[in-house]
């Protein structure tokens, strides 16, 4: 007697590896929440996803460094603010020094608090830093990385230590040379705020370019999220549908191992 291959236990056999693989497949995206947990899941969106991710990350390190740019610029205003409030003093000074009804005691007082005021200027240049960097003595130019790839921002501040250095030279002997010397921290004055403002449009641009900054990661990561993340609701249906496939694949193969045993019992 020639007993045959049972093809409907090996049917409902396969149909239920299968079925129990895909369920296995749902619930590893479920319980990681995504759509593409390997390459194979899907290769191309794989690729673009980690570009994605490799454009956002280094948004979020440039955000960072641009926040970092607006505390520099900050503390270089905030030293030049002082620096020019200390101008505006010696300024004040001079035009008292200009005034012929002053006693030569009179003038050595006010060139006393001058050179006090102007040393205390030049310390305000040479302690200004940021991180260790001097911002307002030498190098006055600074670079931000302020993009994912190579897009960059300028901080330019002054060199406050030269313009102090121009106001050392005090003489306010007379009425003419303290007029002189007015002049001189009027040039002084004017280097100090044109720096200011010129911070003062650094920070704003630069505030400008992290909101820019934020919004294209924000925009971005919804992007990246819609390629890699799974919709759960959609999934939850698809394992619920697994489910049962797999259970009837299973009460299937059970009635299929049965029929050659009822066929057994009649040849008997």
């Amino acid at each position: 007697m020639r007993i045959n291959t049972n093809l409907n236990a090996m049917v409902a056999t396969n149909q239920m590896a299968k079925n129990t693989a895909l369920s296995g497949k749902s619930m590893e995206k479920l319980s990681t929440g995504l759509r593409i947990t390997k390459a194979g899941d899907d290769a191309a969106g794989l690729a673009v996803s980690e570009k994605m991710r490799s454009q956002i990350r280094g948004m979020e390190q440039a955000d960072r460094n641009v926040q970092d740019g607006i505390s520099m610029v900050q503390t270089a205003e905030g030293a030049l603010q002082e620096a020019g409030n200390i101008a505006q003093r010696m300024r004040e000074l001079g035009i008292q020094a200009g005034n012929d009804t002053l006693a030569t005691t009179d003038r050595e007082k006010v060139k006393t608090e001058l050179t006090q005021l102007q040393e205390e200027m030049n310390k305000i240049g040479e302690e200004t830093k940021f991180n260790g960097k001097n911002l307002l003595s030498g190098v006055t130019n600074f670079t931000i990385q302020a993009g994912a790839n190579t897009e960059t921002r300028s901080i330019k501040t002054i060199d406050l230590v030269a313009q102090a250095k121009t106001l050392s030279a005090i003489d306010v002997t007379s009425a003419s040379k303290a007029q002189s010397f007015v002049a001189d921290v009027d040039k002084a004055l004017e280097a100090i705020n044109t720096g200011r403002a010129t911070l003062g449009a650094t920070q704003n641009r630069l505030e400008c370019t992290s909101s820019n900054l934020t919004t294209s990661t924000e925009n971005l990561s919804a992007a990246e999220s819609r390629i890699r993340d799974i919709d759960v609701a959609k999934e939850m249906v698809k394992l619920s549908k697994l489910n049962i496939l797999t259970q009837a694949s299973q009460a299937m193969v059970a009635q299929a191992k049965q029929q050659p045993e009822s066929v057994t019992q009649l040849l008997r």
